[in-house]
C-alpha cells in the first residue's frame, strides 16, 4: 500500500458473510431449527434476510408466531445444528491479506457481529486471527444492529470520530447500523443480502468479492 494519509483510522467488519463463509450455513441452521420446534421452515431469502442480527431478534424475525417463553429453545436448536457445523466454515479467499495490509497501514480494525461472544470468540480462534482485531463487539453485550451502539462503543474506544470510521457488512443491517452511527459504510454483494437492498442505503462503495474490496481500500481507506 502507499504511503498516502489514510482516510479512515477505525476499520469495522461484519463478520458473517463478510469476511466469513457462513451465509449458507446459518440458512440451514436457522431452518433446521424451525423444523425441529414443528414451526413453517423460511425459505432461503427470509432465513438470510435476518443474518446479521442478535439471536433473539432473529428468531423473532423467523418465527413470528412463536410464544416469547419458547424463543430460548430456538436458539438452542439453532446453536446445536451451528456449532455441530461451523468447523467446515472458512474465511473468504483474500480475506486474511486484505487484513494484514490493513494492519501494516496502522488502521484500526475492528468486529461488530451479531453473533455471541462465545460465537465470535470460537469463529475467530478457527479462523487463527486471534491478535488482528484491535476491538470487537458481539450482539449479547451491546444492542444489536441497526442500533447504533457497537458502533458507537468501539469508536469511543479509539476516540475516532464518525467520519473517521469505515463500516463494511454485507446487509442491510450493517448499512442502517453505519448511517444510524454517523460512518461511512461500504457493502459487499457475496454474503447475504443483494445489490439492490445494499444500493438503498447509499453505501461509499459496493464490492462483488474480496478483491474488488481489497483494492478500493487501498486506494480510498
Amino acid at each position: 500500500m502507499s504511503l498516502r494519509p489514510r482516510q479512515f483510522d477505525l476499520i469495522v467488519f461484519d463478520w458473517d458473510g463478510t469476511l466469513f463463509d457462513s451465509t449458507a450455513l446459518i440458512v440451514r441452521c436457522i431452518q433446521a431449527a424451525c423444523a425441529d420446534l414443528g414451526l413453517p421452515v423460511p425459505g432461503e431469502r427470509e432465513a438470510a434476510y435476518v443474518i446479521g442480527l442478535g439471536l433473539h431478534d432473529a428468531l423473532q424475525r423467523v418465527a413470528p408466531g412463536l410464544p416469547v417463553q419458547r424463543y430460548a429453545e430456538l436458539g438452542q436448536r439453532y446453536r446445536h445444528h451451528y456449532f455441530a457445523q461451523q468447523h467446515e466454515l472458512v474465511l473468504f479467499e483474500g480475506s486474511l491479506a486484505m487484513l494484514h495490509a490493513l494492519k501494516r497501514r496502522h488502521h484500526w480494525l475492528a468486529v461488530a457481529t451479531g453473533k455471541s461472544r462465545r460465537g465470535l470468540d470460537e469463529a475467530l480462534r478457527h479462523a487463527q486471527l486471534q491478535g488482528v482485531f484491535d476491538g470487537t463487539r458481539t450482539a449479547d453485550e451491546t444492542a444489536s444492529k441497526p442500533h447504533p451502539r457497537m458502533l458507537l462503543e468501539l469508536m469511543r474506544e479509539f476516540g475516532v470520530e464518525p467520519e473517521r470510521t469505515l463500516m463494511i457488512g454485507d446487509t442491510v443491517h450493517d448499512m442502517q447500523l453505519a448511517a444510524n452511527a454517523g460512518a461511512v459504510g461500504v457493502a459487499v454483494t457475496y454474503g447475504a443480502h443483494d445489490a439492490a437492498a445494499l444500493r438503498e442505503w447509499s453505501p461509499r462503495f459496493v464490492a462483488d468479492s474480496v478483491g474488488e474490496l481489497h483494492h478500493w481500500l487501498e486506494a480510498h481507506a
